[in-house]
């Protein structure tokens, strides 16, 4: 079965992945996740739509990273209140 990536040579960073501006809107959007998290997120969902064949426009990429941050934000356990 053929791997795409065996190792991480180092982070990916929006200047390689040409979507800083949908990293940039989203980290702007989800404040409470890691700014890092982000730009990881939008890098997966581009190089998983260009796997499946599916042309990776900036709209895309930010469509699907949305709703992968928003499962993100979304599954966290609620804060502990007092007993």
């Amino acid at each position: 079965m053929p791997v795409l990536a065996t190792r991480l040579t180092g982070p990916s960073t929006p200047s390689t992945t040409g979507h800083e501006p949908v990293t940039s809107h989203l980290a702007a959007e989800f404040l409470t996740v890691p700014a890092v998290t982000v730009g990881r997120c939008v890098a997966d969902v581009r190089a998983c739509a260009e796997h499946l064949g599916i042309e990776a426009t900036p709209e895309v990429v930010e469509r699907v990273a949305r709703e992968h941050l928003l499962a993100l934000v979304n599954s966290a356990p609620p804060p502990r209140g007092p007993r």
